[in-house]
């Protein structure tokens, strides 16, 4: 037994059986299987709906069905429960159950088209164009990746089977930090349009304030008002006076569990999953928000490019946010890619391999782990993301002031390789 405990250990800190080879594998083999439980999925539906009764891409009915009200002149009409699925009832044969509609008035300008087109084929053409629009901002992300890592991430399969918004969300998000450097108010104005899902990035503000990107935090503000004042002028007050009143809604069924704390990723849905009462629910996820804002006070100090500021800021973010599902964990691809870029171009750290695997597996495993056996997995993992980020930012830092990124002896020829002025 002592000798399995030293070998475990070992076996884990560098991973050398994950080489190359295998992780190009196991990428075909992950990108085949989603291709296969899709065609599987869609061959075994009936009607649109699917073989659990639900119509396919079951989340999507709550923007498609929002944008049928729009469109129709009952733009305040999502906020309102009652007439939000008496609209969904109408639209299938079969009552599809309830599926809420917790965003604010902005994303309603993103689903407005979106019934001009029947259901089936809106999702086709809703996850087509957000899903290309991640993958080309993943590419640019990790141009030294396989193709295949992007479209093998299993939050790929979960959000795609929920016709959910993380493509877009992730997409925006992951063009802004990289276009922070050279275009910083595009970049901000990319950030200000995650209005749409404000609880993914309730620290980037800060985060940009703390790396002095005042121009891109700018640009965010007035995108972001922009935005609202749209919104204003196209839904009226009525919209925005409901989306307020839901806003009790949403909070209700983040604390009953309503969506299920088995899906959620927060420390908040954590804590609940194991047991904690509400209030110190509430004030873990606070600390929570606290303790990531306040590890990215050391970006102040030092010039962060984009790519790698996004590497640490995407999983604060998520820390803070307590409404998290596992479809969210999209963004964990963008940390992901730069790890992943950085590692092939400088080498793997210690722990960086399986920490690299454990965060690209979470959206497979996390709500199974919660249901089987109540263990949230989502909150230690993205924290484990952080650290490997920030801990190569460091070392990249410090090796650009002459000291190896791993801090063994190299050549002085390979210097320029581990410079990080690459970024």
């Amino acid at each position: 037994m002592p000798a399995v405990l030293v070998a475990v250990p070992r076996a884990l800190r560098n991973a050398d059986w994950l080489d190359a080879g295998r992780a190009a594998a196991y990428l075909r083999i992950l990108v085949a299987t989603t291709l296969i439980v899709v065609v599987v999925w869609l061959a075994l539906s009936r009607g649109g709906l699917d073989v659990l009764g639900r119509p396919i891409g079951a989340d999507f009915v709550s923007f498609w069905t929002a944008s049928r009200l729009a469109l129709a002149g009952e733009a305040a009409a999502p906020w309102d429960p009652a007439l939000h699925y008496a609209a969904e009832r109408a639209a299938f044969a079969d009552d599809p159950g309830y599926f809420a509609f917790f965003y604010p008035p902005p994303f309603l300008i993103v689903c407005l088209p979106l019934a001009l087109l029947p259901y089936l084929a809106s999702l086709a053409v809703w996850l087509a164009a957000t899903g290309f629009a991640y993958w080309k901002v993943l590419r640019a992300l990790a141009p030294r990746l396989p193709p295949a890592a992007a479209l093998a991430f299993p939050a790929v399969l979960i959000n795609v089977g929920h016709g959910q918004n993380a493509f877009l969300t992730t997409a925006l998000v992951g063009a802004g930090f990289l276009l922070l450097d050279a275009r910083p108010l595009v970049a901000g104005a990319l950030f200000g349009a995650m209005v749409v899902k404000p609880q993914l990035v309730l620290i980037l503000p800060f985060a940009l304030a703390i790396m002095r990107r005042w121009s891109a935090l700018a640009a965010a503000a007035l995108t972001a008002a922009a935005l609202s004042a749209l919104s204003y002028d196209l839904f009226g007050e009525a919209a925005w006076a409901g989306f307020l009143r839901d806003g009790a809604f949403a909070r209700e069924a983040l604390e009953k569990a309503w969506i299920g704390d088995q899906k959620m990723q927060s420390v908040f849905a954590a804590a609940r999953l194991l047991g904690a009462p509400l209030g110190l629910a509430y004030a873990l996820q606070g600390l929570a928000a606290l303790a990531a804002l306040a590890a990215l006070v050391p970006l102040r100090t030092r010039a962060v490019p984009g790519p790698a500021a996004a590497a640490a800021v995407v999983p604060a973010c998520l820390l803070a946010s307590p409404f998290l599902l596992d479809y969210d964990l999209m963004l964990i691809a963008i940390p992901l890619a730069w790890l992943a870029s950085e590692a092939g171009r400088t080498g793997f750290l210690p722990w960086e391999k399986v920490g690299l695997l454990a965060a690209f597996l979470l959206p497979l495993v996390s709500r199974v782990a919660a249901m089987a056996i109540g263990l949230p997995l989502g909150p230690p993992t993205i924290a484990a993301v952080f650290a490997l980020a920030f801990r190569r930012r460091l070392l990249q830092a410090t090796a650009g002031a002459g000291r190896p990124l791993s801090g063994r002896p190299r050549p002085a020829s390979d210097g320029a390789k581990c410079s990080g002025s690459n970024d």
